[in-house]
């Protein structure tokens, strides 16, 4: 149940990622963020979890800034997987990081808290 719970989260932050960013499309229909989110959080998980140990150096000379770079560079990865989802460019995909990752881990802390 947890795991349907986080995948709702990571949805949800898809959803206002593309809201608010107008490089990143999803075409129409509430499944494809659904689609989106859990194609996202795979390749985020084993994909992801290689990348962030590979460039390890980076992220801590960076103070961790450099996970969002990593974290652009997978959902363009998802972009490019899937026939949903639409990234211009990558500033857009960087914004777009930014914004999943300050929504996604709101809803798990609103999660830990009941």
């Amino acid at each position: 149940m947890k795991i349907l719970a986080r995948w709702a989260g990571l949805t949800l932050a898809v959803w206002v990622a593309t809201s608010i960013i107008s490089g990143v499309h999803i075409k129409d229909g509430a499944w494809n963020y659904f689609w989106i989110a859990a194609i996202f959080g795979l390749i985020n998980t084993f994909l992801g979890s290689l990348v962030k140990l590979l460039t390890l150096p980076a992220v801590i000379l960076s103070f961790g800034f450099f996970l969002i770079v990593v974290n652009a560079a997978m959902l363009q990865l998802t972009d490019r997987w899937s026939d949903v989802l639409t990234i211009d460019n990558f500033k857009s995909a960087l914004l777009a990081a930014i914004i999943i990752s300050i929504v996604s881990s709101f809803s798990k802390n609103l999660l830990k808290k009941k």
